[in-house]
This record gives structure tokens, C-alpha cells and sequence, in this order.
């Protein structure tokens, strides 16, 4: 059975490889409005498709996906403490499963690299990685906005914004740096010779899914490959980002953390 499966699989995908080559041979190329090196700056830089912000400020459209990916947390947040947490039982649903798989998940990684203070990492590399995750999964609604220019952009992953990704490094530094100053001056200083974590944590997220990014829209860029395979790249990107890039700066910040927050004398103990 599970023979047959595949070779299913396999004759499906050689059918929409046939497919996606014939349509891009028959069907004409169209005319791009913008080079491919202007594609990928604009990518980067965003200075053609900034989004009007209430009519009081001009931004990047990545702005506005961090807004809305925030009161998407917000609210559901809300309406699991209201609705689902108070009825929660010693047999657990599925919801309660999965819910307290992922909040073990994280209280976990806190404990084990923080063994001596933990109670508000374990909170703030929940909240990290939650929105890391969903804000990278948040492209895939592509969702549209109209830009200054009149013309529909569409709101990408709130972290592939240089401005972002750099928000994310610097508030996960200064949170680490709140557990220097449990450990007095010792713990502020290790902190503060870790002066490039900021710089790296940012450009690691921004950089990794930046590149999803550029890789997808040079796919679809050329006309014989934008059929189809630019949406396996597109999720299979997004989703490889959306896990790796959590666990990588939920994992770094409480490495760091349980580093300069450790009491003197405890390793020796």
C-alpha cells in the first residue's frame, strides 16, 4: 500500500513538472515593470512600496503585518484565558494537549538553560517564539495593502524588515541584560562585553528570512519556472524559517541569559 502511495506521488509530481513546462513554453512572457536587481532591492530596502500609516505617516508594509500579527496574539491570547484555560481538566482535550506541550516546551528550555532564575524567561522565549513563528507564517495569508502609490503590495513576514529583525535582537538583548542586573555588577558586565548579540541575532533572523524571500521571487521572477513551484518553495521556506529561526533565538536568549544571571559560586557547587 505504501509502495503504491508513493509511486502515486511520484506520478503526480511528474505531471505537474510536464504541465509547468509546457505552459511556460506556450504561454508568452510578459513584460516585468521592474529589473530583477530593482526586485531585490526593493525587497531590502522598501523605498517604492511604503504603506501610508492613517494618513499621518508613510511605512514599510512590514510595519503594518508587526500591528496586525500583534493583535492577532492579542486576541487570541485573550480568548484562550477566557474561554478555553478556565475549563481545562486532569483529562486533558486536545486543545489543553497542545497547549500545554508547547508552554512545557519553552518552560523546559528555560529551566535547563537557566537553572537558577527561569520564571520570566520561560514567559519571554514563549512570547519570542510565538511571535517569530507566526510572523513568518503570517506571509503565507498574503494578505494586501495599497500603497502610497496607489498600487497593491502585499504584507510579508514582520521579521524579513531590516527595522524588525533589529527590534527583535535588541529587545531579546536588553531582556538578557535584566538578568545580568539580578546578578549585581558582576552579571551587567558580562552582559555588556556581549556587545555584538544584538547585532547578530538580528541580521541572523533578517538574513534567513530575507533569503527565503529573494529565493521565491527569483523563482517566480523567471517565467518558466513560476508555475506552481514558486508556492512549494514559498511554504517550504516559510515553514523551515518559522521553526528554525524561533528555536534558534528562543535557544540563544536563554543560553545568554542563564549565563550572566548564574549566582556566583553556583557552577562551582
Amino acid at each position: 500500500m505504501e509502495k503504491k502511495k508513493l509511486k502515486t506521488t511520484i506520478v503526480v509530481l511528474i505531471v505537474l513538472m510536464v504541465v509547468s513546462a509546457v505552459l511556460s513554453i506556450l504561454i508568452p512572457g510578459h513584460p516585468r515593470a521592474e529589473t530583477i536587481s530593482e526586485m531585490m532591492k526593493d525587497a531590502v530596502l522598501h523605498e517604492s512600496g511604503k504603506v501610508s500609516l492613517f494618513g499621518i505617516i508613510n511605512v514599510n508594509p512590514a510595519l503594518i503585518s508587526a500591528y496586525t500579527v500583534t493583535a492577532m496574539i492579542l486576541v487570541v491570547a485573550a480568548l484562550l484565558r477566557i474561554l478555553v484555560i478556565p475549563k481545562f481538566s486532569y483529562i486533558p482535550g486536545k486543545m489543553q494537549i497542545a497547549l500545554e506541550t508547547a508552554v512545557g516546551m519553552f518552560d523546559g528550555m528555560a529551566r535547563t538553560n537557566s537553572p537558577h532564575r527561569n520564571k520570566a524567561l520561560g514567559g519571554y522565549i514563549f512570547a519570542a517564539g510565538t511571535y517569530i513563528f507566526i510572523g513568518t507564517l503570517f506571509e503565507l495569508l498574503g494578505l494586501q495593502a495599497v500603497n502610497i502609490h496607489g498600487h497593491s503590495v502585499s504584507l510579508g513576514a514582520p521579521l524579513a524588515d531590516i527595522n524588525g529583525a533589529i527590534s527583535m535582537g535588541v529587545t531579546s538583548y536588553l531582556f538578557i541584560l535584566t538578568g545580568g542586573l539580578t546578578n549585581g555588577l558582576r552579571g551587567v558586565g558580562n552582559t555588556l562585553k556581549e556587545f555584538s548579540l544584538p547585532i547578530s541575532m538580528s541580521f541572523r533572523l533578517f538574513g534567513a528570512l530575507l533569503s527565503g524571500l529573494l529565493v521565491t521571487e527569483l523563482v517566480y521572477y523567471a517565467i518558466c519556472l513560476s508555475f506552481v513551484l514558486p508556492v512549494l518553495v514559498g511554504i517550504l521556506f516559510t515553514l523551515i524559517h518559522a521553526l528554525v529561526q524561533a528555536y534558534v533565538l528562543t535557544m540563544l536568549t536563554s543560553v545568554f541569559y542563564g549565563e550572566v544571571s548564574e549566582p556566583a559560586g553556583a557552577h562551582e557547587e
